[in-house]
């Protein structure tokens, strides 16, 4: 069975991208695979039929978060025995590939029809100085709504501590999660007196951060070779449990405009924000979201401002667009460039 060209296309363009983000494991996945898959199973005739775009879609991602989870549940079995922190060679990995995607279909086939969940709370280091640079220009204050917030480890971003490079830091120095982020070029105000008085989020399938088994399926998606990033994920994880953050099971279409519509608080920047997940959306929610808070920035007050914060691909490569729209005043901020992983941001002079 040939997999159509645009499936070939999907596994190397993520390959490519686990060799740049520092996951040699994940992208031998990603090159074996595609053989795997070719076999006559049900997983790789799944595959085969790819109705969306797997790359938007993130193909590859679904079947690699759902064999680490897979191996993380028997680390004795075939699998798990070439996964990290074993270092098995490309022959072992393939024919353990390909008794998993034949005897274990049952249990893979449920990962297909959900997107990646990695929740990267390194992208908090992100996230902040967009936050910084609203408290800088309206209030201290501000009210987090997150749609795509997952287990909702982003929300908890004051809680954290960052070393944002240069000497530059933030945060409590006894945080349990410490993200460091290398800030260049023209940096937010890190002495803007920021205080999040509010936060929730919605998420099309959360995951409830109290739940071991819940953690262990986002933690699936965080590279296996990556220890250091599993071992930040998992501290954020239980830092969110531990503030009671749950996320609402919502389709963001409709929450945005019902959160919005709610009384605004006096002195407080209401700020809807989101991070790689707006490619998972469907064109018309996309257009709902916009939609109301365009409508709830037309009626900003001084008083009370409303504001949208983003780290979306933009098509350009390797970086994704941090975004500010800000109202009152109808302001439209191209704030820089940061990496998907909040490994660092390149802040432009706004």
């Amino acid at each position: 069975m040939a997999l159509p060209d645009k499936i070939l296309k999907a596994f190397h363009v993520q390959m490519r991208a686990c060799e740049r983000l520092g996951s040699p494991f994940t992208a031998r996945l990603c090159r074996l695979l595609p053989p795997a898959l070719a076999a006559e199973t049900p997983v790789g005739l799944r595959v085969r039929d790819w109705a969306g775009d797997p790359i938007a879609d993130a193909l590859a991602l679904r079947v690699c978060g759902g064999l680490q989870w897979l191996a993380r549940q028997a680390p004795d079995s075939v699998l798990g025995a070439v996964f990290p922190p074993a270092n098995r060679d490309d022959a072992a990995l393939a024919e353990a590939l390909d008794a998993t995607l034949s005897d274990r279909a049952g249990e893979l086939l449920p990962w297909l029809d959900r997107p990646p969940q990695t929740n990267e709370v390194a992208r908090s280091g992100i996230l902040l100085g967009g936050l910084l640079h609203i408290a800088d220009r309206t209030w201290p204050a501000v009210e987090l709504l997150e749609i795509g917030a997952s287990a909702g480890v982003n929300l908890a971003l004051d809680k954290q501590s960052y070393d944002l490079g240069e000497g530059r830091v933030w945060g409590p120095e006894a945080a349990e999660v410490r993200i460091a982020c290398a800030w260049q070029g023209a940096p937010p105000p890190l002495e803007a007196p920021l205080r999040v008085v509010a936060r929730a989020g919605c998420d099309a399938a959360p995951i409830n951060a109290a739940d071991p088994e819940a953690r262990d399926r986002m933690l699936a998606y965080i590279w296996p070779d990556q220890v250091a990033r599993q071992a930040r994920a998992r501290a954020a994880l239980l830092t969110a449990a531990g503030l009671g953050i749950r996320v609402e099971r919502a389709d963001a279409g409709a929450w945005v405009p019902a959160r919005l519509a709610e009384p605004a608080r006096p002195a407080t920047t209401r700020v809807v924000m989101h991070s790689i997940m707006w490619q998972y959306l469907p064109e018309a929610t996309k257009e709902a979201i916009e939609g109301a808070i365009r409508d709830a920035g037309r009626a900003a007050t001084p008083a009370s401002s409303v504001a949208w914060l983003r780290l979306e691909p933009d098509g350009a490569p390797h970086s994704a667009a941090i975004l500010l729209d800000l109202w009152p005043g109808d302001l439209s901020l191209e704030l820089g460039r940061g990496d998907y992983h909040g490994r660092w941001a390149e802040w432009a002079d706004v």
